[in-house]
């Protein structure tokens, strides 16, 4: 098999586990672990709405869904990278390693960048419903060597 057969596959491993992480974070994490109330409290302690707890679980838990079944996992990418900068920021004063008391700064780093490759290479194989492509202009199909 060739790179560019095997792309496609590693594609959607990425997306895949993008997604998987979101459903994590957001049922497992949020839901069950820190419930909604309590990570209401946690933003709360930050300076941030509590209200905004739920509005992020819900992005979370509904772009989880749509990436891991390749429902505009492209857009979906990059809808939720916000959500992951805001991670970054929120654990930015515990230091770097995420195993730091309440999580560092670099796993949510490191997540955005994965939401932002995801973004660039777009849905992988097995998607239900395709991303709509990129120009070929910022796609890079069709450059000049």
């Amino acid at each position: 098999m060739t790179q560019s057969t095997l792309a496609p596959y590693a594609i959607t491993a990425l997306r895949v586990a993008l997604g998987l992480m979101f459903l994590a974070h957001s049922l497992i994490l949020k839901l069950f672990v820190f419930t909604l109330p309590g990570t209401a409290q946690f933003f709360i302690s930050i300076g941030l709405p509590g209200w905004f707890a739920y509005v992020i679980f819900a992005a979370e838990a509904l772009g989880g869904i749509l990436l891991v079944l390749g429902i505009q996992a492209r857009w979906t990418a990059l809808a939720l990278a916000p959500v992951l900068a805001g991670a970054t920021w929120a654990h930015a004063g515990n230091g770097w390693m995420f195993g730091y008391e309440n999580g560092g700064w670099e796993y949510p780093a490191y997540l955005t960048l994965l939401a932002l490759v995801q973004w660039a290479l777009g849905d992988g194989r097995f998607a239900l419903m395709p991303s709509v492509a990129l120009p070929r202009r910022l796609s890079g199909e069709g450059a000049q060597a």
